[in-house]
């Protein structure tokens, strides 16, 4: 009873900080330079002040700004973003096609860098002051210092350019039939170089958190108390040192897990990956308000979604954790 209300409270703040987050960002964008409608009529050539008017008209623009706000609020809350302005189609239905991608790509990432983090982090911190431990605190530095977007193209000059080894851009080879088993192959030899690059900063992170944290816990009396009662290595490690180092992994990546989806921007624009990201990225240039609207809700609902799961791996993980409001 007690995880019930607590899920319906937490639903409940998650809705309020969506709406807060959509007012917000509907102000932003409606406050930043340019008009979409200005840029529709350059893309067809035409821009009388009729056709303009016309344009606007079609897509509300005419409005004052407080009904636009409440239309676009309320067309949210049925989950209708409207129709996009440069594709006119619904701006749904293009999430819909771009958000396997994005969640294929950050999922996969995501698992590669919290899987390295960990295993990485516990070496270096069960061999604290030798090579092991020096090795992978300078790579995990090294990793975080690196711009993103110049380890894309470096890693597409190395292993496409260079070696031939994997595809540069885009998800899949066009042009090519397949079966459902070649496809599967050629969508993941895609992936490597993608994931990879987006994984690598997260990686540092979880080193050097996952690090730290098993030397904290390492030096709690807890520890030394079951050294002194005997207790195997291993069942001192699984039982009590990374059960409890593990609890700021789970706060750190479910801050992360969420920010993956609305951050991949640079790693699908330098390998041209067809996710939302790109997506936002083209509808910014293009002042579709819609769809980068879309773009910034999708991203904070899968925040908000992540930061709940957490909550609840928490208590899974430490059942001296309750779950409270």
């Amino acid at each position: 009873m007690a995880q019930v209300r607590f899920l319906l409270i937490r639903l409940v703040k998650a809705i309020m900080v969506l709406l807060a987050v959509t007012v917000l960002s509907f102000g932003l964008i409606r406050a930043a330079p340019g008009d979409p409608a200005t840029v529709m009529a350059g893309e067809q050539g035409a821009v009388d002040p009729e056709f303009l008017e016309r344009v606007r008209e079609r897509y509300g623009l005419d409005r004052p700004i407080h009904e636009q706000l409440f239309t676009y609020v309320a067309g949210v809350a049925m989950l209708d973003f409207g129709d996009s302005y440069q594709h006119n189609r619904p701006v749904m239905e293009l999430i819909a096609e771009r958000l396997p991608a994005t969640l294929l790509l950050t999922l996969t990432a995501f698992a590669l860098a919290l899987i390295g983090g960990l295993l990485m982090g516990v070496t270096a911190a069960r061999h604290v002051g030798k090579w092991p431990d020096a090795l992978i605190t300078v790579a995990a530095l090294l990793f975080f210092a690196l711009p993103l977007f110049w380890v894309g193209l470096m890693a597409i000059l190395l292993f496409s350019v260079q070696l031939g080894w994997l595809p540069a851009f885009g998800m899949s080879t066009i042009g090519v039939n397949m079966s459902p088993i070649e496809r599967a192959l050629d969508v993941a030899k895609h992936l490597i170089l993608p994931a990879s690059t987006l994984g690598l900063l997260y990686l540092a992170t979880y080193t050097r958190m996952t690090r730290a944290s098993v030397l904290e816990v390492m030096d709690l009396e807890f520890v030394r108390t079951a050294r002194a009662k005997g207790l195997g290595e291993r069942r001192i490690w699984r039982r009590h040192i990374l059960k409890n180092a593990l609890l700021p992994i789970i706060t750190l990546a479910s801050l992360q897990a969420g920010h993956l989806v609305g951050g991949a921007v640079l790693t699908e624009t330098v390998f041209s990956w067809p996710g939302i990201g790109r997506l936002a990225f083209d509808a910014l240039l293009q002042r579709d308000y819609n769809l980068l609207l879309a773009t910034f809700i999708i991203a904070s609902a899968f925040v908000v979604f992540f930061n709940l799961v957490a909550d609840l791996i928490y208590s899974l993980a430490d059942p001296r954790i309750e779950v409270a409001s």
